[in-house]
């Protein structure tokens, strides 16, 4: 059970959280036009468009033909938190007249590309824009929903306008307490521990972990902190990183058979010091508050990571929230990480 907001969806009531009797007001596409393709994967497609209405420009992300099943889900997880700090927000959702065809129109953010991004960041802007993620993240799961696949290519940073919207809620769900989840979901550099080992009663948590992914490149200055060419390799990078000791009691604790054909993955490898990654161009970013809240969040144990609230409160932002406070006082019940 997760040690937060455990209780939320029983407590918003089934009218919350039931998709499944969810129903959809779809719109016409005619106000849209489709601009130009922006990307697109094994579920959708996305593109940029205009708001032929009032002229503004918009992402469309056309759905492939999935299970009605996920697309309620999205619709009713992105209706739910629409309107939440750094959340990306649903402006429409429209259907060709065919009914084959199903889109939702999203806020546009004038993203800049990670492999861009990562290498120009300033000390300033880890904490700000890793800061507004996990104010995202403590919205998203105070209101009973895991997004479940947190990683750069799903926080869109406008660095102009210092913006950050988390988006692609298309594997997101609503946390039940005792509950068993789908494990093949996430993408693999930032999969937590729990779904490369087949735990299936993950909750939050498995946010913070990518979180914690996303900054061990920010502040190492490296693409990918761990880089996997599948799920196994995916694991042996964190087990000679985090070492096996911590790995084996995380397994017994919670009861966990994880078999393996591949010998290197019950090899025994040392935990390596944090020290290790710091080298001359990145240890200007790699502070001992940075480490501090790194080894915060990358911990094998779920409950042992920090909440999405906790990390907020790290010694690491002391400037971020004088600076958002403007000397209102921040309350946080949870000041007592410190480097």
């Amino acid at each position: 059970m997760s040690r937060v907001y455990a209780d939320v969806n029983r407590v918003l009531g089934k009218d919350w959280y039931d998709y499944e009797n969810f129903t959809i007001d779809w719109s016409e596409p005619d106000r849209y036009e489709i601009v130009r393709r922006l990307g697109g994967g094994k579920y959708s497609e996305v593109f940029t468009g205009i708001d032929m209405v009032n002229n503004e420009q918009c992402v469309v992300k056309v759905l492939k033909p999935v299970a009605a099943k996920k697309i309620k889900r999205e619709i009713k997880v992105l209706r739910n938190l629409t309107g939440g700090p750094n959340v990306v927000a649903l402006l429409d959702v429209v259907r060709d007249p065919s009914g084959k065809y199903h889109s939702l129109v999203m806020e546009y953010v004038n993203n800049v590309e990670w492999k861009i991004l990562y290498p120009s960041l300033t000390e300033a802007d880890i904490k700000h824009y890793t800061f507004q993620l996990l104010k995202a993240l403590d919205f998203v799961h105070s209101h009973g929903v895991m997004h479940r696949d947190v990683k750069p290519g799903n926080v869109m940073v406008d660095y102009h306008e210092r913006k950050l919207r988390l988006i692609d809620w298309g594997l997101a769900e609503f946390y039940h307490p005792n509950t068993d989840y789908h494990i093949r979901v996430g993408s693999r550099y930032y999969k937590a521990p729990e779904l490369l080992v087949g735990y299936r009663q993950y909750d939050y948590s498995l946010d913070l972990w990518s979180v914690g992914c996303m900054f061990a490149s920010m502040i190492f200055r490296k693409e990918h902190f761990f880089r996997g060419s599948d799920n196994d390799e995916q694991l042996l990078k964190i087990l000679r990183c985090l070492g096996t000791e911590r790995f084996d009691a995380y397994l017994q604790k919670y009861g966990i058979h994880y078999e393996t054909e591949h010998e290197s993955l019950l090899a025994n490898y040392p935990r390596q010091p944090w020290i290790k990654y710091i080298n001359a161009d990145n240890q200007v970013y790699a502070t001992a508050e940075a480490i501090d809240l790194l080894d915060h969040l990358l911990r094998y144990d779920h409950n042992d990571r920090l909440t999405a609230k906790e990390a907020q409160g790290h010694i690491y932002f002391n400037s971020v929230r004088l600076e958002a406070a403007k000397g209102e006082t921040y309350s946080s019940d949870s000041g007592f990480y410190s480097a």
